[in-house]
C-alpha cells in the first residue's frame, strides 16, 4: 500500500477514560470493554463514555463507571457484561470491582467521535 494510501480497517479511537496502573494490562483492559455493547444503542460502552476510570495492579482491577441515565432498564446485563468481559482477559487470582456512580451524570459530549457519527450527533 503507498504511504498516501489509507487502510479501509480504521484504528479505533483512543478510549476517554482514566487509566491508572499496570500499563501491561492497558490494552486487553480496553479490548475486553470495547466488546462490551451497550443493547440500546448497538455501540460499544467505550464508545459511548460509559467508562469514567480504570485501576490496575497486583492489588485488583477497579473500574468505575455510568450509565447513560439512572433509569437504564440493561444496567445489570451491562456491568454484568463488563465483569465477564474482563474475567476472560485478567489473571485468575486478580480481584474485579466494577462500581456504578452517577456523578458526574452522563453527557452526550462523553461519546467518541465514531459514535456521535453513528448517532447522527
Amino acid at each position: 500500500m503507498a504511504a498516501h494510501e489509507q487502510s479501509d480497517a480504521a484504528e479505533p479511537e483512543a478510549p476517554r477514560f482514566e487509566f491508572e496502573g499496570d500499563e501491561g494490562l492497558r490494552a486487553p483492559i480496553t479490548a475486553a470493554l470495547r466488546r462490551v455493547v451497550d443493547p440500546e444503542v448497538a455501540l460499544s460502552i467505550v464508545d459511548v463514555g460509559l467508562i469514567y476510570r480504570v485501576r490496575a495492579g497486583a492489588e485488583g482491577v477497579y473500574v468505575l463507571m455510568t450509565m447513560t441515565s439512572a433509569a437504564c432498564p440493561v444496567t445489570d446485563v451491562i456491568i454484568e457484561d463488563v465483569q465477564n468481559e474482563l474475567d476472560r482477559v485478567l489473571p485468575p487470582a486478580l480481584p474485579l470491582e466494577v462500581e456504578l456512580t452517577y456523578e458526574p451524570p452522563w453527557t452526550p459530549e462523553r461519546m467518541s467521535e465514531s459514535a456521535r457519527r453513528f448517532m447522527r450527533w
